[in-house]
């Protein structure tokens, strides 16, 4: 589990390909402190496992249905990536709740300065968009953001100085995939509102018999 604060950039130094799988190795220094082979760390918003560590890397192994849901495959060396290790229990939770599972790939429609902040329009598929909400939770290459509007297949937020400086997004351009991982808990909602072996989703009746109206 993640929150989606970044705690350093790095880049990737080594890409091997071998069929449908990866192996990566990401130059980076302070994500390194304390880590352990075994442990977690959020790869533009990607939780790895990491397999090897060195003084300034470390390696980690691409499953095929990583490769297929993330934009990894469009990646190359020397490309800068957004780096988190797992929460610690105890540690405060500055963003939401981020599992490091991409949910899918959205494009960059738009970029362009509003006062001190900057706004970023990524475009998504609908099936997405259906999970979000304004003023909601979404992460983007593993930065935990706030939605400022959501469309039918695009959504909106905006980026302080603070986390254009420390993340990836300082470098990212119109046309450039990111990341998507949708909440958590809209996840969830969808789920129990929707369709359900019986053909119904949720029912105001299920939710008073509950004592939730």
């Amino acid at each position: 589990m993640f929150t989606g604060l970044v705690e350093e950039v790095g880049s990737i130094r080594h890409m091997h390909r071998s069929g449908e799988t990866m192996k990566l190795t990401i130059a980076c220094n302070h994500v390194l402190e304390g880590t352990q082979v075994g442990d977690s760390i959020a790869v533009n918003g990607i939780c790895l496992t990491v397999t090897e560590l060195g003084k300034d890397y470390f390696v980690a192994d691409v499953m095929p249905e990583t490769v297929k849901r993330t934009h990894l495959r469009k990646q190359s060396p020397r490309s800068l990536v957004n780096l988190e290790r797992a929460v610690a229990a105890g540690q405060r939770m500055g963003g939401h709740f981020v599992q490091g599972h991409v949910d899918g790939v959205g494009v960059i429609q738009k970029r362009h300065p509003y006062e001190n902040a900057v706004l970023f329009q990524i475009q998504v598929a609908q099936e997405w968009t259906n999970l979000m909400i304004e003023k909601g939770s979404i992460a983007v290459n593993g930065i935990s953001l706030t939605l400022v509007d959501v469309g039918t297949d695009f959504f909106t937020v905006s980026i302080i100085p603070h986390t254009l400086q420390q993340t990836q997004l300082q470098v990212a351009r119109v046309g450039d995939e990111v990341n998507i991982e949708c909440d958590l808990i809209g996840k969830y909602l969808a789920k129990w509102m929707g369709p359900s072996q019986s053909g119904t989703g949720l029912t105001l009746t299920q939710l008073q018999q509950n004592g939730f109206a």
